[in-house]
């Protein structure tokens, strides 16, 4: 522990059960997945930095790297889909042999 005790650590645990009911008000208020991931995410980030100032430990470190590798690959993953679902939702489809349209 550190001088400060264990009030990171209590902070911690206050910050990752906030996350969840931050990240799912937001997605009842906005209707937008990949803003209440972020939201969450941002804030479970907060929490393992938390950790990390109340026990820096090799899994506090490591649980603080997995939700910042997770942060990053999903934001990568939503900025991709995001250009292709709304490309594919533009592109006209194929036609029949008639030549009509769905």
């Amino acid at each position: 522990m550190t001088s400060l005790g264990p009030v990171p650590g209590l902070l911690a645990l206050v910050v990752s059960a906030l996350a969840l009911v931050a990240g799912a008000v937001t997605l009842a208020a906005t209707r937008r997945p990949a803003l209440a991931l972020g939201v969450l995410l941002d804030l479970l980030l907060a929490a393992g930095l938390l950790r990390l100032a109340a026990e820096p430990t090799w899994t506090s470190l490591a649980t603080t790297a997995a939700v910042v590798l997770l942060r990053r690959l999903i934001g990568a993953g939503l900025r991709a889909g995001g250009r292709a679902f709304s490309a594919a939702s533009v592109a006209p489809g194929p036609a029949d042999r008639y030549g009509r349209r769905p």
